[in-house]
């Protein structure tokens, strides 16, 4: 019997000890996991047009974040993390944009900056939506994106296509005195979008008149029909609605007719690639984009870090990406952490000082604090209208 207890009262003991250490291996990795977990990257995802005909909108996205990021990280990152950056390209097309959302959701991104492009935007919105994950535009202006109150995850740095195209009609009308308006698009949602706006304030105009309404196929050779179309309108001015390499042929085309219209345009124009390609034809036309600010001292100091960095001139949206890169970190750091719920109440309720200004954001996503205003060719660059 003696024996028989000693035994037992080793074996138990020899349990205990197998217990607690279980118990203290099991407690020591989940602490670990815990610390891994709270000490890992913050993700911030980079989508866009990166290469393509429509790299030279998208590509400074990716810069601005790139130093945003940097600065950020050489300060010792956002509550005790690295800021990691995930790029990825859509070329600015729908059908890839949703492929793009997928991929970086599954990484494990916590915010996103982009995308570029309206259509591909809407794409990719509802799978960023599902997944909880914020994301920025710093360039689709397309009004429904924010209107139609779909997407809550949504914000943007850069004014809608409504205030685009109010300014675009009032300057035509206004300022140009034109009274015979052509209004044309790409048949995208951005360039769409646009014109049906302008469209909206035209007719309500009792100083002007549409005498033509038409989309054009992007990547098209040849616009002649509708610039004939064009001609035998009598328009004194076209509004277009679209991006750079269909704005550069029909205007290249109309001056090879001999056709005076004023050409205006929107900040999917407002960009050095149309310029490069429509060469002396460029000269005269007029777009809208967002405000200047590169006398404000953050502007300043990003322009130059971008030259010093990449030994060139920043492109479209450059600021407007800096800055939403800027809004969507500062939101983390003054939430406490990447939760949702807590980064989206931040954007909403406080302002955060970025080379475009101090802004904040509506209940609808929008920026307050930005807008638009026109540019000219003169000389082969865009100068501000004043």
């Amino acid at each position: 019997m003696k024996c028989s207890f000693g035994k037992q009262l080793i074996s138990l003991v020899v349990v205990m000890l197998y217990g607690f250490f279980f118990i203290s291996c099991g407690e020591s990795e989940s602490t670990s996991d815990s610390s891994q977990k709270s000490a890992a990257n913050i993700k911030l995802g980079v989508a866009g047009a990166h290469s393509g005909d429509l790299a030279s909108y998208g590509v400074p996205s990716v810069r601005a974040a790139e130093l945003v990021v940097r600065n950020i990280n050489a300060k010792g990152g956002i509550l005790g993390r690295k800021v990691e950056l995930l790029v990825e390209d859509d070329v600015c097309k729908p059908e890839i944009a949703t492929n793009t959302a997928t991929k970086l959701v599954t990484e494990g991104v916590d915010i996103v900056l982009g995308h570029i492009c309206s259509g591909a935007t809407k794409a990719a919105l509802g799978i960023y939506k599902d997944s909880k994950i914020i994301i920025m535009s710093p360039s689709c202006t397309n009004p429904a994106l924010t209107q139609s109150g779909d997407y809550p995850n949504f914000f943007r740095t850069i004014a809608s296509d409504d205030a685009q195209a109010r300014l675009e009609v009032n300057f035509a009308i206004d300022v140009l005195k034109v009274r015979k308006i052509a209004v044309l698009h790409d048949k995208g949602d951005y360039g769409k979008g646009l014109a049906e706006c302008a469209k909206k304030y035209l007719e309500a105009s009792d100083k002007a008149e549409i005498v033509l309404y038409e989309g054009i196929t992007p990547g098209a050779v040849d616009y002649s029909a509708v610039v004939q179309k064009i001609k035998h309108s009598g328009a004194e001015a076209v509004i277009f609605g679209g991006y750079h390499p269909e704005a550069s042929k029909i205007i290249s085309q109309m001056r090879k007719k001999g056709m005076e219209a004023v050409f205006i345009s929107d900040d999917g124009v407002k960009d050095n690639t149309f310029i490069k390609v429509a060469g002396e034809y460029a000269e005269g036309v007029y777009a809208t984009g967002p405000l200047d600010t590169s006398n404000n001292p953050m502007a300043i100091a990003a322009i130059e870090a971008h030259r010093n960095t990449y030994g060139s001139e920043p492109g479209a949206f450059f600021l407007n990406a800096y800055s939403a890169s800027l809004a969507l970190l500062n939101a983390i750091e003054r939430a406490g952490s990447t939760d949702y719920d807590a980064v989206s109440k931040v954007l909403r309720t406080e302002y955060v000082d970025t080379p475009l200004g101090k802004i904040s954001f509506d209940e609808r996503g929008d920026a307050i604090g930005v807008g638009f205003c026109m540019y000219q060719v003169q000389n082969g660059v865009y100068v501000e209208v004043k």
